[in-house]
């Protein structure tokens, strides 16, 4: 396909016609695309769904676990199981769809054993489980998928971004039991699998492989985390530092104590750094968070510069004077 979009569609459809079911379960603060169908599936109302409803029938939202907000894996699991007992008849759910680390949410990362108890309840009920890595894959997380840092083995993925390298290409993966239920024509689209975009991927797998990017990820990330947590011995603002590999965030509120999120204090870091030359990307559901996505090939010094820059921008926005300013 072309989009990472079009991937959760034709994953979704993908398992509703293996399963013989509709229903489908995803979580709070997920991001799954910009159509109407997977509008329905984002957890996240601002910028994409104020205005565009009514969306499709039959999506349900189950919580994300974030140990920041104090929703442990225990209360995830018993919203679930809320949901089965008083929304939604598990027979019915045809697939439950999850990013094992949550791009547009926050950064959120999936606990192992919230993402293994949803192997067992797929299992148990027959129903396809997903693993959205549209941003998580491709050895963003210092491994290929996402999820693999779990141990979990999902029935599809979908991939995109990454996977073209700036080419406009996305794809379904699975077991092919499940990926063969489809009848002949019944997936598909006019650009999918453009010849260019597929000789960009296979140059993408290339230099993963050659260059060892998953490794590199993981380097690039380890070094994220060390700066940003220096940074956040020094700055009470920066509530919390999380992410795999090189798909790391900071989360900024107003007190360290109540964590209420900062979303004017987050614009103006994002502000302070493009006038110094850095490009940033907030994220988050309350956009308070914000989001490393460095090139896993970025140079040692170019990557240094860059959080040299975060830094100066954060002393900014928070009104610490900076070495550079005392200067």
């Amino acid at each position: 396909m072309n989009s990472g979009a079009e991937a959760v569609e034709n994953a979704v459809k993908i398992a509703r016609i293996h399963t013989k079911r509709s229903a489908v379960i995803a979580f709070s603060g997920g991001f799954h695309g910009r159509t109407l169908l997977t509008l329905g599936l984002t957890g996240k109302v601002m910028p994409y769904k104020r205005g565009f409803g009514p969306f499709p029938a039959e999506v349900y939202h189950a919580e994300f676990p974030q140990p920041y907000r104090g929703i442990t894996t225990e209360q995830a699991l018993a919203d679930l199981d809320r949901l089965f007992h008083g929304d939604v008849d598990p027979k019915s759910v045809a697939a439950i769809l999850i990013e094992p680390v949550q791009g547009e949410g926050g950064f959120n990362v999936a606990p192992a054993e919230f993402l293994r108890a949803l192997r067992r309840l797929c299992d148990e009920h027959g129903i396809v489980l997903i693993a959205d890595e549209v941003q998580g894959g491709m050895a963003r997380t210092g491994r290929m998928f996402s999820i693999e840092h779990s141990g979990v083995v999902p029935d599809l993925v979908t991939t995109a971004k990454g996977l073209g390298g700036g080419f406009p290409l996305s794809a379904v993966t699975g077991r092919a039991a499940i990926m063969d239920a489809a009848h002949p024509g019944g997936l598909g689209g006019t650009y999918g699998g453009n010849p260019i975009s597929i000789a960009a991927a296979h140059a993408v797998l290339d230099v993963i492989e050659a260059e060892g990017l998953c490794a590199r990820a993981a380097s690039v990330g380890d070094r994220m985390r060390t700066r940003l947590l220096a940074l956040a011995r020094e700055l009470p603002c920066i509530g919390d530092v999380r992410g795999l590999g090189a798909m790391v965030a900071i989360e900024l509120v107003k007190d360290p104590k109540t964590r209420e999120p900062d979303a004017a204090l987050t614009a103006s870091v994002l502000a302070h750094a493009e006038k110094r030359g850095l490009i940033l990307l907030s994220c988050g559901t309350s956009a308070n968070v914000v989001r490393l996505l460095a090139p896993l090939t970025i140079p040692d010094a170019v990557l240094a510069e860059g959080l040299n820059i975060l830094g100066a921008a954060l002393k900014d926005a928070a009104g610490v004077p900076s070495a550079r300013a005392v200067a």
